[in-house]
């Protein structure tokens, strides 16, 4: 008699079996596939656009957040070293955010985090048009891949200007960011940027 195929989970601990994205357009753009750990050694980087279908939105939250210019400058003292290349403890202090998010919300983590990249993704933006020698501001719709790509964005550096001067750790920071984005709540810095662009692209339609 064969054994039951084990149920893979994030860290072994969460399951992406019941995870939901709420937003249609966006489900293509969301890689779920279940992983254990969150590292493909960019395999991905061999083709363009590959990062939406070969590697998991863990992984590219995980990416951004050690991506120069993002939380360096942001993080001082021993949590700078989150964007020295060390990957495998970033993925520790995701991890210990993510237990952290389960005890405080008796939730998913990784379903917080689909919900924050969702609230945070803006649906229009701006860009400038030249015509004649003269260029003005134009209202835009935005991509759906492109929305993944803000809505990570503005999460990162949220969780990096949450970070700066402030002393609770980096997982409850990071923790914080997620929860607050996720409740679509506006004392989220990331929710504020999406809202902003918005509010800018309303005002140039």
């Amino acid at each position: 008699m064969s054994k039951a195929k084990k149920e893979i989970k994030l860290f072994n601990k969460w399951s992406f079996s019941e995870i939901q994205v709420n937003d249609r357009t966006l489900e293509v753009y969301i890689n779920l596939k279940p992983i254990i750990v969150p590292h493909s050694a960019g395999r991905h980087e061999h083709k363009r656009f590959w990062k939406t279908s070969r590697v998991s939105i863990i992984e590219r939250f995980t990416n951004r957040l050690l991506s120069p210019g993002f939380i360096s400058g942001k993080i001082r003292g021993h949590k700078s070293s989150h964007n020295s290349g060390k990957k495998f403890k970033l993925l520790r202090s995701i991890e210990n955010a993510f237990i952290l998010i389960e005890l405080l919300t008796d939730q998913n983590p990784i379903q917080i985090l689909i919900d924050a990249i969702i609230n945070t993704a803006p649906r229009e933006e701006t860009t400038k048009i030249a015509m004649g020698g003269i260029s003005y501001a134009s209202a835009v719709d935005i991509a759906p891949q492109r929305r993944v790509d803000l809505g990570i964005k503005y999460l990162v550096q949220a969780i990096g200007a949450r970070s700066h001067s402030n002393v609770k750790q980096f997982e409850e920071n990071l923790a914080q960011e997620l929860m607050l984005a996720a409740n679509n709540s506006q004392e989220s810095r990331a929710v504020k940027r999406k809202d902003e662009i918005e509010r800018i692209a309303v005002s140039a339609r």
